[in-house]
């Protein structure tokens, strides 16, 4: 789509601005990322799976408590980054093809 080195005015107007806002995302996304990873309690039940103990009615319903929702934010986030992260190298990328 390049003709004689020309980028086209949408892509060097446009993609800048993108890249701010992923950026904006991204540290956004981790900011919470730590803060949710900070608030969760520590796993200290190695022995549980050793001992192999039968699920209780708490262990079902894991979702809907502080460290389920805790723990689905965290997950929320990663995926906000990793997909935040690979959207801006592809702006990049394109921007320097034309």
């Amino acid at each position: 789509m390049s003709f004689l080195g020309l980028t086209p005015a949408w892509i060097t107007n446009s993609f800048p601005i993108i890249r701010y806002v992923l950026m904006f995302i991204i540290a956004l996304a981790a900011i919470t990322l730590i803060v949710t990873t900070l608030m969760q309690e520590s796993q200290e039940g190695g022995a549980n799976a050793i001992t192999g103990t039968q699920e209780s009615y708490y262990s079902q319903n894991k979702g809907k408590t502080k460290e389920g929702v805790l723990k689905k934010i965290t997950i929320a986030m990663a995926s906000i980054i990793a997909i935040s992260i690979v959207l801006f190298f592809i702006t990049i990328i394109v921007e320097n093809a034309f």
